[in-house]
């Protein structure tokens, strides 16, 4: 009954006002009601976050292929980023084929994204987290082969216009996460980068800046404020509740591990307390 009320009710009203092309105006106005009335009760029950988590999970795979594919070719590098992805989430086997048929969809030639994101606006709605957590890994992908392409570009703007994100949030997130994918190395090649000879750091202190989305010469206090919003918007909590799977969730926090350790190295070269 629950998605017929709204036709009813709209009809019924349209057709004792206007007779029956009042009727016919009502009843298609009263069936974008029942659609828009049956989502809402969807995402408000106890299935809304299965809902969301399951849609976050087929929409970032979906694009993962689409974005690897953008540039005319999926690359073996974006395959290995793909197949890591897969590792770090511990995928079951039933898990990992829906993921690859995902991919594949969006991965095919003349493949739409907007009915994908689509869908992702519907079930999520106007997540900001949600949103930067899905580019992120859209991101990770682009600059998987180390070389960020323009059609590569392109299609993330694509997305993000899809997402109602602007442009220069795309862009600072591709310099964070790039930014981030370096300090990383360079933690691992220093095997903790708390003792570097004075050649490294200066390179090293830059690519922390970067990673934390700040310039040099931002103040203490802005650095701690800066430091504090990228945490807590990659707080576990904070993602599950935007409806970031379990799987996806491991892969997410790793990144609260980067700005930490990037935090941290500014800290010791100003002494930040």
């Amino acid at each position: 009954m629950t998605r017929i009320t709204g036709k009813v009710i709209a009809g019924l009203i349209g057709f004792l006002a206007f007779g029956p092309a009042g009727l016919l105006f009502g009843l298609i106005l009263g069936h974008a009601f029942d659609q828009g009335l049956w989502r809402a009760l969807q995402l408000s029950g106890p299935d809304a976050v299965h809902i969301m988590r399951s849609q976050f999970f087929e929409t970032t795979f979906t694009l993962l292929g689409f974005i690897a594919k953008a540039d005319g070719r999926v690359s073996e590098a974006e395959v290995a980023q793909t197949e890591t992805l897969f590792a770090q989430m511990r995928l079951s086997s039933s898990q990992r084929l829906k993921a690859i048929e995902h991919f594949k969809e969006g991965a095919a030639p003349g493949f739409d994204p907007a009915p994908t994101v689509g869908r992702f606006n519907e079930s999520l709605g106007p997540r900001r987290q949600a949103q930067h957590t899905l580019m992120a890994f859209l991101v990770g992908i682009a600059l998987a082969d180390g070389a960020f392409s323009e059609p590569e570009r392109n299609a993330l703007y694509q997305i993000a216009r899809l997402l109602s994100l602007p442009q220069r949030e795309v862009d600072q997130l591709v310099a964070m996460l790039n930014a981030q994918a370096q300090f990383q190395q360079h933690q691992y090649r220093s095997g903790g980068g708390r003792h570097q000879s004075a050649q490294q750091r200066p390179s090293e202190l830059a690519t922390a800046y970067a990673a934390l989305g700040v310039a040099p010469e931002t103040s203490d206090g802005d650095i701690k404020r800066r430091y504090r919003k990228l945490m807590s918007e990659n707080h576990p909590d904070k993602l599950i509740a935007e409806g970031v799977p379990d799987e996806l969730l491991r892969v997410a926090t790793e990144r609260a591990q980067e700005i930490t350790a990037a935090y941290e190295v500014i800290q010791n070269a100003r002494g930040i307390r």
